[in-house]
């Protein structure tokens, strides 16, 4: 608001300035218009009329004073060749010379001559019209000059600035109440809308904004907040019958890997069975994998998802982790390469969440990131912070798609099985271990994720 008080009041300041040389321009400019008008109608009607006897001339200028009308307003001067005063209507003493340049440019260039400024004399302010008296051959026998003082057109024009600054400052007034009013009735209670639509964005269902007006404003209230509801309810709905089937999955998938370890370790089955066997555990492995997600990220909804700190090597976890996985990329036809800085200190966090979150992203780079035959993983520390970077040299994720990797059963474009929970059940864990979880594209292809977690939790 002050930037748009402060725009404002530059504009009106300038246009103030702009009025008010406009309209001194304006009153000057009539002022001049009206003398030399003045000037050159007497002039002409007094040489008309001239005759060649200086005394003549001199009488004749005296009686065309005395009969000057306008006395109060205008001062009427005759003044010779020398450029002194012959008669004037104030009664000036004959001799005085002003010294004005209107004086010498008339009396020099033969034409009527504008000037305006400071009386030598009297040190007013005054504006003066100078006619030459022609005679004859157009000789120049004197010069007939108006007087007037500016001070009425200088008091005219105050008062014009006066006024238009008046109306400036009520148009900044008005424009501050309505700017106030603007902002109580329709900026803040759009920022507040605004705030609580980001919170529900965020994954705040449920909560409600306060409705103060009964307007449109207000009618957007209810709609917001009958939404946030609704959602609340559907994502409460939606998180009880995950936890509800992923209970219900777990007993009978027990059982099934029960049987199949209990089947491989029959040495009397054929070869055909032995396959099929291995199959049903390798299938039953990946969908209790899926339902110990499915369970996380129910626990996480409702808010009961948890983290058990405890001083932890977590280059440790992680080379673990790489060893436990490496068979498998192998079957796969992949290579995974490693460093880990030997100086990476012990941090406080839950070695099994830790774990999880290594083997999901893990898994994830050899899912997405098959094209690439490889996955190089790297562990290094600062002062704060433990750095473990997982990198596949696939194809990468769609510059569009990059920010919504981490929202719950997002998948995307990518044709790849899976429930689209795994990246946010493990930003979670992340976030509980105060730390960051960043994918982005690698340079020269692959996608690149970072683990940033503090070696000491505050």
């Amino acid at each position: 608001m002050e930037d748009r008080l402060a725009l404002i009041l530059v504009i009106i300041t300038i246009a103030l300035g702009a009025f008010a040389m406009a309209y001194g321009s304006y009153c000057y400019s009539t002022a001049s218009s009206g003398l030399r008008t003045r000037a050159r109608s007497a002039s002409q009607f007094f040489s008309n009329y001239m005759t060649v006897s200086y005394n003549e001339y001199y009488s004749s200028a005296l009686e065309f004073v005395a009969s000057f009308e306008e006395k109060n307003n205008l001062e009427l001067q005759f003044i010779n060749t020398s450029g002194r005063i012959m008669i004037s209507s104030y009664g000036l003493p004959a001799g005085e010379e002003p010294g004005t340049p209107d004086i010498s440019a008339a009396l020099k260039n033969g034409e009527i001559s504008i000037w305006q400024g400071n009386s030598p004399s009297t040190n007013e302010r005054i504006m003066a019209a100078s006619a030459p008296l022609m005679y004859g051959d157009r000789q120049i026998i004197g010069v007939l000059r108006y007087v007037t003082s500016l001070e009425n057109i200088d008091r005219q024009i105050k008062t014009g600035i006066v006024f238009a600054s008046a109306v400036g400052v009520a148009m900044l007034i008005l424009v501050i109440m309505s700017n106030v009013y603007f902002i109580r009735s329709i900026v803040n209670p759009i920022g507040e809308i605004t705030a609580t639509a980001r919170r529900i964005a965020d994954g705040s269902y449920g909560v409600q904004i306060n409705k103060r007006y009964n307007d449109e404003i207000g009618l957007l209230v209810d709609t917001i907040n009958d939404m946030s509801a609704r959602i609340d309810q559907s994502e409460k709905t939606e998180t009880e019958f995950i936890s509800s089937v992923s209970h219900e999955l777990r007993t009978p998938l027990t059982a099934i890997t029960g049987w199949a370890e209990t089947l491989l370790s029959d040495g009397t089955i054929d070869p055909v069975q032995k396959r099929g066997v291995e199959i049903i555990m390798r299938e039953t492995n990946r969908l209790s994998k899926l339902v110990e997600n499915l369970l996380d990220f129910s626990r996480m909804q409702g808010g009961h998802f948890t983290i058990h700190v405890e001083k932890m090597d977590v280059t440790a976890e992680l080379e673990d982790t790489i060893y436990m996985y490496r068979s498998q990329l192998e079957k796969l036809g992949m290579e995974i390469d490693y460093f880990l800085d030997e100086n990476i200190p012990q941090i406080t966090g839950d070695p099994e969440r830790l774990r999880q979150v290594f083997l999901n992203i893990l898994n994830n780079a050899a899912k997405y990131g098959r094209s690439g035959n490889r996955i190089s993983v790297t562990a290094t520390c600062n002062e704060k912070c433990v750095i473990i970077k997982i990198r596949d040299y696939g194809p990468g994720i769609p510059e569009d798609e990059l920010p919504q990797v981490k929202w719950k059963f997002y998948k995307g474009s990518s044709k790849e099985r899976g429930s689209g929970i795994g990246l946010a059940v493990c930003d979670e864990i992340v976030r509980l271990h105060k730390g960051d979880l960043i994918i982005e594209n690698a340079r020269g292809g692959g996608v690149l994720v970072t683990v940033v977690l503090p070696i000491q939790q505050s």
